[in-house]
This record gives C-alpha cells, sequence and structure tokens, in this order.
C-alpha cells in the first residue's frame, strides 16, 4: 500500500468541538525538548494545570472554531504558499525531529530524565510540549518554541513583590506566550505558525519538496535495492546532506553502467545485486550514490590525485550577457 493511502486525515473542526466538551477532563503531561531533540519530563503544581490548558489549548481550540465560521481551509504545508485563512498541515513522518522527539515520549517516557536546571540547564532548551489524553480520544500534543528571551534565570533576574524589588528565588522562571505554534495529532502536524513550526525542528518544505521529486527521478533512472524496512526516501531525510546536495542535482545526466564504471575507476566501493540493482545498506552508501551522481569524485590531470569536491563551480559554462551602459 502506497504510503500516502495509509495516512489519516483529521477533520480539525469536529476534532476541536469534540475537544472543547471535554477541555475541563483533559490530564495534561508537560515536556521540555533540546537544541538536540532530546526530550525530558517535567513536574509541575496542581495550581498550573488551569494556566496550562488556557497557555496551550484554549486560544487554539477557539482559533479552530473561529475560523470554521470565516471559512479556514486546511492545506498540504509543502504546497501552501502562505495565505490568509489558510491552517497548514504535514505528517510526522515528512519532519525528522518531530518524529524523534514524539519516539521519545511515547515510547521511551519511563526512561525520561526529570528536567532539572542545575543538570540539564535551560540555554539548551528548544521547546517545550503538552500532551492532553482522555480515555475517549488519541492524545494531542501543543508545542511552542522556547526562545532564551523567555527564560528568567535566578541569578540574573529579580522579583518585584510588595512594593520593593528582591532576588528572584527561583533556579528559573519560564514566560510561555499564548500564540498558537503547533499542533499533533495522531501522524498529523498542524502548523499555526508556519516560521515557529520550522524553526522548532528545523524544517524547510520547499527544500523537502524539492528532494521528494528529485527522488522521483532517481527511482525512474536507477535500479537500486535496500536493506529491508528501508527506502531511499528514509535514508534521504536522514540526511541534511544529501537533501541539500539533491537541490541542484540532475539525476537525469548520468545512466547507471556509466556510474558504476566511474565508482570503479575512483576507487569508490558501490555493490550491486544479481539483478544488477545498486545496493544501498545505509547512509554511507547513499552518500557515495549521490556524490557521484553529482560528480564530486575527480582525478587531476596534474599531480594523479583522486579527490572528493566539497564545492565546484563550472568554468566552461557560458558566460552571462553583460547589461549594456545606462543610455546606449
Amino acid at each position: 500500500m502506497d504510503k500516502d493511502e495509509e495516512r489519516t486525515s483529521t477533520d480539525i473542526f469536529w476534532w476541536a468541538n469534540n475537544t472543547d466538551g471535554i477541555k475541563d477532563q483533559l490530564d495534561i503531561e508537560l515536556f521540555l525538548f533540546t537544541k538536540n531533540y532530546t526530550v525530558y519530563s517535567t513536574q509541575y503544581s496542581k495550581e498550573l494545570q488551569q494556566q496550562l490548558k488556557v497557555l496551550f489549548m484554549y486560544d487554539l481550540l477557539n482559533e479552530v472554531q473561529t475560523g470554521a465560521a470565516m471559512g479556514l481551509t486546511v492545506r498540504d504545508f509543502e504546497a501552501a504558499e502562505g495565505e490568509e485563512n489558510v491552517l497548514q498541515r504535514t505528517y510526522v513522518d515528512n519532519v525528522q525531529h518531530a518524529q524523534e522527539v514524539l519516539e521519545q515520549i511515547i515510547h521511551g517516557k519511563e526512561t525520561l530524565e526529570i528536567f532539572s536546571e542545575g543538570d540539564h540547564e535551560f540555554k539548551r532548551v528548544k521547546g517545550v510540549i503538552a500532551k492532553f489524553s482522555h480515555a475517549s480520544m488519541q492524545p494531542f500534543y501543543v508545542v511552542k518554541l522556547l526562545p532564551q528571551t523567555q527564560v528568567l534565570k535566578g541569578a540574573t533576574a529579580w522579583m518585584f513583590n510588595e512594593g520593593s524589588f528582591q532576588p528572584f528565588s527561583a533556579d528559573a522562571g519560564l514566560r510561555i506566550t499564548p500564540d498558537n505554534q503547533v499542533l499533533i495529532i495522531g501522524d498529523e502536524i498542524f502548523a499555526f505558525s508556519e516560521s515557529k513550526f520550522e524553526r522548532l525542528f528545523g524544517y524547510d518544505a520547499k527544500k523537502h519538496a524539492i528532494a521528494d521529486e528529485k527522488i522521483k527521478l532517481i527511482e525512474a533512472n536507477f535500479k537500486l535495492s535496500f536493506s529491508e524496512g528501508m527506502s531511499l526516501d528514509s535514508l534521504v531525510k536522514e540526511k541534511k546532506t544529501v537533501i541539500n546536495k539533491l537541490q541542484k542535482l540532475d539525476p537525469t545526466l548520468i545512466k547507471q553502467q556509466p556510474l558504476l564504471d566511474h565508482a570503479e575507476e575512483m576507487g569508490i566501493e558501490l555493490m550491486e545485486d544479481e539483478a544488477g540493482a545498486i545496493i544501498i545498506m545505509d547512509g554511507a552508501d547513499l552518500i557515495k550514490f549521490v556524490n557521484l551522481l553529482n560528480d564530486d569524485y575527480v582525478e587531476s590531470n596534474l599531480t594523479g590525485f583522486k579527490y572528493e569536491m566539497k564545492g565546484k563551480k563550472r568554468i566552461d559554462a557560458p558566460d552571462e550577457p553583460k547589461p549594456l551602459p545606462v543610455g546606449v
């Protein structure tokens, strides 16, 4: 079955109305994740529970419900162009770092460390996640960016209380902004703020869309073989350098046999299976294959040395016509 056929599609308007009816019965767990996407569990006092719902959920539900009356539409994040009255959606398996974070919460929650400023430091924290759950529905997650400007450190902050400044008595303080940023339901991600979603998870939709098109061209022009459970798509998404290289690469410029011949000449090991397909076992094989596609392995005619090119510029390309002087 095609990956797209397996995906579910949430009626976000029905979901908001249904959630609104049980919002006071939802359980809340709070997590932090770092710039390296390591997740920590947290503890919070009961006095904060209602404020958590206000800051993370109430306005989000209201925006969707109000949007329904105003003609709000849902559009794929990769195809949207920042239009007004559009809620952008993508899928968790498109966004590697979102997938990493969720897997730690869903499958490794029992082993998560409890965050401590003394041990882990807020300066490493990138985002905060509120997980809402109820017996009658699948859990959902509201994610917010946590820039350092919203963190108050005890050593450098004061409190103003009862008419006077006093030392800040806590290890650290947080200011959570009330704006709606990212909602995750099942395998779907709804981006209320495009820029903050991209900053939270390092996801560049345009780059990934171009990479997806190049993957299709590669699959159409080359016979490839992968280990069980792997695919060209899944391996590419794990390699940011490959995604970047695919942006300007033209997979139609070279055929499979000349590529294999060049690999042998350069001493680059690429194996074939019995059917003549190039075997891609892991990310290292993928990088070698993409480097060959991009003509990144060269031999110097002067020294005979072989090089992997990290950057290059064609010198035989026709010059751009120079603009005429003004008035000519």
